[in-house]
């Protein structure tokens, strides 16, 4: 490798790659900027017009009428899942620590096969709108949907924390509001969007995301290759001449290998642990749709990442790991300083506004998924036990998604400055830990009883949480203590094996007959539809 960097050092660039980068127009109200995020927003807000016309019943308002063909649910899926710590995240991770950030693009793309092998097909023939359907089918559905609400919503709440956090650093800096104005503004517009357009606007506003983001880093990344003679490893070799050797070597950001396979386990399944991907599934006609759009998100989802190494190295070279953190600590604003660099204010204003339509698309979706949540799950299912008068559901849902909103904008101002892709990685433990385990006991396992699956959702979010509450994320980042009462940032090396465990033990120790034969029901569902398809 190190042959090849030689070679590549002494290739001819077109630009010289050591120049200052130029004083940026971050926080200055940028025309160009706030011209793409109206167009942007009009266009949204005409899809969620056209969605809340149809938009009528419960199955419309969660899962768009089971309409959404394959590959339109495989953008979609790509678009909800390319979030605001893939595009703004990666990139500042890479560009100030090298190497070590691409363990999340990694960590992140192998999920998919997970997703595609594991849980696509049975929760499309299983499941109705939730998560919670699915582990609900053969077990006793009060306990198991009240401990499915709390690991949902707990996911949900974090991984919202990162976009808002990305939302008021992009909307501070196409605006020059203050930060907390900026969140206000993001919870108000996601807000409308889910309340009145339900799982068809979120759809479509994710699908348009998606074609920008993809169309917008692309673009990026060419200028970047057009400095180095479109040989990315030019760009590698001038990374390591700038700052040294060690950008190219893992180490930097995760020393620790404990907290590397943790964080590599917690991107891994907390995929397949995602509430507001898994509702994607049910918005299909049927598994065979549900697969074919699993790889179609995975092929777009892997091309993108592929962009990412060269934006992170790319940031890193043109405009500085102090440049970045000087703008923002988190180092979120990589993206749109290289966009600055390479295209100039203008180019600025379009990523920004492409990095936004990524955020927005994302919350409507996590929105969606946390009011399901509540008014599906919790609501219907436990308060009213299935017996909801005609439309109040989706007035709960509707609700519900108000309350998100309000919470994610609160969160989003107290973790301000935080990276948004490590905080995501935090979300992806806690789905990984409380949602994974179940979801594959019961489908998997005959002998998983309705203890065991509530045992394990209940002791793998605490746990989850209680260790993110001890470790150095909050204590000593958040809290500026000086140390932390639990080493490793992120605890899925423990609490997913634990969540596993105790949802086994428990099962062995109780008896379901119910469960059981209701695991025989499920499976000839399962053939059924596999047949019929």
């Amino acid at each position: 490798m190190n042959a090849f960097l030689l070679q590549a050092a002494t290739m001819p660039v077109t630009a010289p790659v050591a120049a200052a980068a130029p004083a940026t127009a971050i926080g200055q109200p940028n025309t160009v900027a706030m011209a793409f995020f109206f167009l942007f927003i009009a266009v949204t807000l005409g899809i969620t017009y056209w969605a809340a016309r149809r938009t009528q019943t419960t199955e419309h308002f969660y899962a768009a009428g089971r309409s959404i063909s394959a590959a339109q649910n495989g953008f979609a899926l790509a678009g909800d899942y390319m979030s605001a710590a893939s595009f703004l995240g990666i990139a500042g991770l890479v560009s100030t620590t090298g190497f070590d950030g691409l363990i999340y693009s990694t960590g992140w793309l192998v999920g998919w096969p997970v997703v595609l092998f594991l849980v696509a097909e049975p929760l499309r023939n299983l499941g109705k709108y939730t998560f919670a359907d699915v582990v609900a089918t053969r077990l006793r559905s009060t306990p198991v949907r009240m401990a499915a609400a709390y690991g949902t919503l707990s996911t949900v709440i974090f991984y919202l924390i990162a976009q808002m956090v990305g939302a008021g650093s992009l909307i501070k800096l196409m605006f020059g509001l203050s930060y907390e104005s900026a969140v206000m503004i993001v919870g108000a517009a996601m807000i409308a969007y889910v309340l009145f357009g339900g799982m068809l606007a979120t759809t479509w506003v994710q699908i348009v995301k998606a074609a920008l983001l993809l169309g917008g880093a692309f673009a990026l990344a060419m200028l970047v290759l057009a400095k180095f003679n479109m040989n990315p490893l030019a760009l590698f070799a001038a990374a390591s001449a700038k700052y040294g050797d060690a950008v190219l070597a893992p180490g930097k950001l995760v020393s620790n290998p404990f907290d590397t396979i943790s964080l590599g386990m917690a991107l891994m399944f907390g995929t397949a642990g995602l509430p507001h991907i898994l509702m994607r599934f049910y918005t299909v006609p049927d598994a065979r749709a549900a697969r074919t759009s699993v790889f179609y998100a995975t092929g777009l989802i892997g091309f993108f990442y592929l962009l990412t190494f060269v934006l992170g190295f790319g940031a890193m070279v043109l405009v500085g790991p102090d440049a970045i953190k000087a703008v923002d600590k988190g180092g979120n604003m990589a993206a749109p300083l290289l966009a600055e660099y390479l295209g100039g204010t203008p180019f600025l204003g379009f990523i920004a506004a492409v990095a936004f339509a990524t955020i927005l698309a994302v919350v409507a979706g996590l929105t969606l998924s946390g009011a399901a949540a509540l008014s599906h799950d919790l609501w219907t299912s436990v308060v009213r036990d299935g017996k909801a008068r005609p439309g109040e559901e989706l007035k709960v849902a509707r609700g519900a998604t108000l309350v998100l909103g309000l919470i994610a904008v609160v969160l989003g101002i107290v973790f301000k400055g935080q990276n948004v892709a490590f905080m995501v990685s935090l979300a992806f433990a806690i789905a990984a830990s409380a949602n994974f385990p179940a979801l594959v006991l019961s489908i998997f396992w005959r002998r998983c009883t309705t203890q065991g699956a509530v045992a394990s959702m209940v002791i793998g979010t605490t746990a989850t949480l209680v260790l993110i509450w001890l470790s150095p994320v909050v204590q000593v980042d958040i809290l500026k203590h000086a140390g932390a009462w639990f080493s490793l940032k992120n605890p899925a090396i423990i609490t997913i094996p634990g969540s596993f465990l105790v949802g086994i033990v428990v099962s062995l120790l109780t008896t379901d007959d119910a469960a059981a034969q209701g695991y025989d029901a499920s499976v000839r569902d399962m053939i059924d539809g596999a047949n019929a398809h």
